[in-house]
């Protein structure tokens, strides 16, 4: 983070700053046990814990300054609303980066994809800062503009929505030199009344663009390609088709080889190259973020070289692990969709290459009244792909096993477990060497504890 004094941080939240205080500010926290000397204390008030109980804490590690909704005994400004505040701070600073310096701004949207196609910019493009894990709400993502600095050149932000208005808000704090939509799906479907909600509500990413900005959209979803028309410019990017186009797509141990063609006059080849990620499905964030490097000046050859030599960064996300006892592990665990769900079923197949398969499959949270119907398409889905077995952990996605059972699934092909440790050792019970494993759930129902304890190594 840029410097800035006490002073500059309450005009910026226009918040009332304690008496005698003349400190500079040189990054910005939430969590008092990662304050470092020089930073920014975030002082919110949740439902279980009081941030201003930790104040004492904050600057036991060298807080110079806190926000507070509360007066406290420590250097402070103090505002009626934290929460406000802390965006009313990123959006001031980042409008102060880009007066003193050049700052390219990326915002990206989708059911599916965002951190993937974020953690393949943050290793494809120069002086680039991007949300760490997945902070892409109201508070994640003003702390990641906060991380920015005046060597930053791209700033690549995920932009998540649970409700219309979401991204326009975040937008507000973030104008867009770059807007990336990948995918309208079912992901918190719980919050909207129809999938044509959901478009409306990631479509708020395009119209957040500052004047001169480009929309790239994924032109193979439905809702996502029409939402050129809300912008002045668009790159349109599809399997066969768009102005990035991907040709000739095969698998290679479940890593997808292709070529990508570049439209114009005259077209550009680019030579065929294999994602470094696993899963087929992951040839639209691969193209997401090789527009978005051409558009950020990077040359065609070396974006793309870059683009699918990138490896996955944030834990969970189709991370595949070989272990010494001959399973192969792939931790998809964060986050779930009925759409990330098919895909990692497919990418299971493709990495197993004939071996047996295994899929422990959880809870797909925040879908609402339409929770036992999907759950059900998955156990269909299980069934029809011929996965060996299938381990459907707790009551939220019964309906899976149900589903599956009722498909045709019978004997130990399907099972039912209540808890992750009943899971764990039915697993023990299974798995043996040459076996490929998944483990996809929604991040809130734990089941990436057992993935990490199967990563471990502990058979």
């Amino acid at each position: 983070m840029r410097p800035v004094t006490a002073q500059w941080v309450a005009n910026a939240v226009g918040g009332t700053l304690a008496a005698d205080v003349d400190t500079l500010v040189t990054g910005v926290e939430k969590d008092s046990r990662a304050i470092e000397p020089g930073f920014l204390y975030v002082a919110f008030v949740g439902e279980r814990v009081d941030g201003h109980d930790y104040v004492p804490q904050a600057v036991a590690a060298g807080a110079a300054l806190c926000l507070v909704s509360e007066p406290v005994d420590a250097p402070h400004v103090l505002v009626a609303d934290v929460q406000a505040a802390l965006g009313a701070l990123a959006r001031a600073y980042l409008a102060l980066l880009r007066a003193e310096g050049e700052i390219t701004v990326i915002g990206i949207t989708g059911s599916n994809g965002k951190t993937t196609t974020k953690d393949l910019l943050s290793q494809a493009l120069p002086a680039v800062v991007a949300p760490v894990g997945s902070f892409n709400n109201e508070i994640g993502m003003p702390l990641t503009v906060l991380r920015a600095g005046p060597e930053t050149r791209h700033l690549v932000l995920e932009m998540g929505a649970s409700g219309l208005g979401h991204i326009d808000y975040l937008t507000s704090i973030a104008p867009l030199d770059v807007a990336v939509a990948l995918t309208v799906g079912t992901a918190h479907m719980g919050e909207y009344a129809s999938p044509d909600d959901v478009a409306v509500a990631k479509s708020e990413i395009v119209t957040g663009l500052l004047p001169g900005g480009v929309a790239i959209l994924n032109a193979d979803d439905p809702r996502v390609a029409p939402m050129a028309s809300l912008a002045a410019r668009a790159v349109l990017f599809g399997i066969g088709h768009g102005d990035l186009a991907a040709r000739d797509v095969t698998t290679v141990r479940g890593r997808a080889s292709l070529e990508v063609v570049l439209a114009g006059d005259p077209e550009v080849e680019l030579e065929r190259r294999t994602l470094a990620l696993v899963g087929e499905h992951h040839v639209t964030n691969a193209l997401a973020a090789l527009a978005v490097c051409l558009e950020c000046g990077l040359a065609p050859e070396e974006a793309w070289e870059r683009v699918a030599a990138a490896g996955p960064v944030s834990a969970h996300r189709m991370a595949v692990t070989e272990r010494a006892d001959g399973v192969t592990v792939i931790d998809d665990a964060y986050n779930a969709s009925i759409e990330s769900v098919r895909a990692a079923l497919r990418a299971l197949k493709l990495v197993a290459e004939g071996g047996r398969t295994v899929a422990v499959l959880g809870e797909i949270r925040e879908l609402g009244d339409a929770s036992a119907t999907i759950h059900e398409q998955i156990g269909t889905d299980v069934v029809r792909l011929r996965i060996d077995h299938a381990i459907i952990v707790g009551a939220g996605a019964r309906p899976a096993y149900v589903a599956a059972v009722r498909e045709g699934s019978w004997g130990d092909e399907a099972a039912y477990v209540d808890t992750i440790g009943e899971a764990r050792a039915l697993l023990e019970e299974t798995l043996r060497p040459g076996d490929t494993v998944l483990v996809k759930a929604s991040h809130g129902s734990g089941l990436w504890e057992l993935a990490d304890q199967l990563v471990g190594g502990v058979g």
